[in-house]
């Protein structure tokens, strides 16, 4: 499929709904072959069908992203199938517990983090050097407003999603010769389950749809972007 990118290969987290499934969409409708992980399977083929149905090519990865090995295998799998990695989006995470800090479970802040900082780093400890293979490599990571505002009762989200930034705005400088542009996206409000969960009283007709913020995303994967480490808040 022709496109602005096409002949891509490009990984997305969380693609089962939301803003993964919307970047996903947009991707595979630009020419890339999409791998598509999320844990469910049934949302997984959903998505899939709708790629198909457009033209576009998909792999599916059923995955709990905690599963740690499990992501060191998948950075093997992708090299010996082919051989290196264009787009990398991080997209998936959770909301965690909204409650005072000094009431949040242990297990319920290791889970948070598990999911919105080590999973992340798991990633790029095994698709970096597929990344860096690529003549054009990109990656974008899903952060929030929540890691500056810093609201009540918000504590495991917004300290998970500032370590995350702090993560890869790090990656960001370590790589800043090569030619691997990588950045994050500030969603805003947007109409998502997670959105939902944490504000159950707001019009969700109100918000902007996920399918509104994936252009930006298809712009700073594009082979002209030059940002590098810089957070991009979401502009309607």
């Amino acid at each position: 499929m022709a496109g602005r990118l096409a002949d891509k290969l490009a990984l997305i987290t969380g693609a089962s709904r939301g803003i993964g499934r919307a970047v996903a969409l947009a991707m595979a409708a630009e020419g890339a072959h999409v791998i598509l992980v999320a844990r469910t399977v049934g949302a997984l083929e959903e998505v899939d069908d709708e790629i198909q149905k457009a033209g576009g090519t998909a792999t599916l990865v059923p995955l709990d992203l905690t599963d740690f090995d499990a992501i060191d295998r998948l950075g093997g799998t992708i090299f010996e199938r082919w051989g290196k990695l264009d787009i990398l989006v991080g997209n998936a995470g959770i909301l965690g517990p909204l409650t005072p800090t000094g009431h949040i479970s242990p297990d319920d802040w290791d889970k948070t983090f598990a999911v919105n900082v080590t999973t992340n780093y798991r990633l790029i400890r095994s698709l970096d050097p597929l990344l860096q293979r690529a003549e054009a490599g990109r990656a974008v990571f899903v952060t929030s407003g929540a890691a500056q505002k810093c609201r009540p009762f918000w504590g495991a989200y917004s300290v998970s999603k500032a370590a995350l930034e702090a993560l890869v705005k790090t990656w960001a400088h370590e790589v800043e010769k090569t030619e691997l542009r990588i950045n994050m996206v500030s969603p805003g409000p947007i109409a998502t389950k997670m959105r939902a969960k944490a504000m159950p009283g707001e019009d969700p007709e109100t918000l902007r749809r996920p399918e509104d913020i994936a252009p930006l995303f298809l712009d700073l994967v594009s082979e002209g972007c030059t940002r590098h480490g810089e957070v991009v808040s979401f502009q309607a």
